[in-house]
């Protein structure tokens, strides 16, 4: 009767074991036992750590200490600063924009912040910025090279090929070898001013500067109250003809006030009154002749 009653049990597992067996065998299921599970418990057991304003505190205070403890090391003091590429008065204005108060730490220096801020002045076309080892803050600077004096409402500035102001002008004859250029919006055309000047060589010793007008063109401006009228398009072919006629013809050495080549096909010229006096006094003188 035993044997007939072993006979009959079944070893098959239960619905709820076959269906664990089943999960089992799903790789998300298993990948979530392996890594959801723990993840979850780390979670929240986190949460329920930070959820007290006394203990973070305390980790503040400690990751604080731990951080203040690393950069005032030695090795990581910042105590000088050198600057290379700049001029005196420049390497002056940048310690005075940075007022770095040394030793500091390199952990407590905001190196992209205070490229930006050398950057902004005038004067500097790049800086680069590093600590180098020796705790030496490093400044390397390209400045920008003024190559005209620009006369304003404000005063002179001196201006860089790129239109770029670099910095105020005490006077004139402090920059002898830079053209003068004067009006609104010359200095957006710095590099046309200087291929003007450049074909106006031959009556150099007479070109007192370029002015922009309306800023469209240019008025070549002599000694002897001298203008050379320019258009619009192709100055610099307007510019080489009067040179050209002053070579040849001396043009420019008559009783000339204005030379106005803005309209290429009808060049036309201005007399001073004393020129234009003497031409009417010459003219009564003639007639009279005539009539006698």
């Amino acid at each position: 009767m035993r044997s007939m009653r072993a006979a009959r049990r079944d070893n098959a597992p239960s619905r709820w074991a076959y269906r664990f067996e089943r999960l089992m065998l799903t790789p998300l299921f298993r990948l979530f036992l392996r890594v959801g599970v723990p993840f979850s418990v780390v979670a929240i057991a986190t949460t329920v750590w930070f959820s007290n304003e006394t203990r973070r505190e305390n980790l503040n205070l400690a990751v604080n200490d731990l951080r203040r403890s690393i950069a005032e090391r030695p090795e990581f003091s910042v105590s000088a600063m050198a600057i290379d590429g700049a001029s005196d008065g420049t390497a002056e204005d940048i310690r005075d924009i940075l007022a770095l108060s040394f030793p500091v730490s390199s952990f407590d220096l905001d190196l992209s912040g205070l490229q930006a801020q050398v950057a902004d002045l005038p004067a500097i076309a790049s800086a680069a910025l590093r600590v180098r080892p020796g705790g030496i803050l490093q400044l390397t600077i390209v400045e920008r090279t003024p190559v005209v004096v620009w006369r304003t409402h404000e005063g002179l500035t001196l201006v860089d090929p790129d239109g770029h102001v670099t910095g105020p002008a005490i006077n004139r004859h402090a920059h002898p070898e830079m053209p003068l250029i004067a009006g609104e919006g010359a200095d957006a055309h710095v590099l046309e001013a200087l291929r003007l000047f450049a074909a106006a060589a031959p009556i150099a010793d007479r070109v007192i500067g370029l002015v922009r007008v309306g800023e469209r063109r240019w008025d070549v401006v002599l000694d002897r109250n001298q203008r050379i009228l320019l258009p619009e398009q192709n100055a610099e072919e307007a510019l080489d003809r009067v040179v050209a006629l002053g070579n040849a013809e001396e043009l420019l050495e008559r009783d000339i006030q204005i030379v106005d080549m803005r309209l290429a096909r009808r060049p036309t010229i201005q007399l001073t009154e004393n020129a234009v006096e003497d031409w009417w006094r010459t003219s009564k003188m003639n007639l009279g002749t005539a009539g006698q």
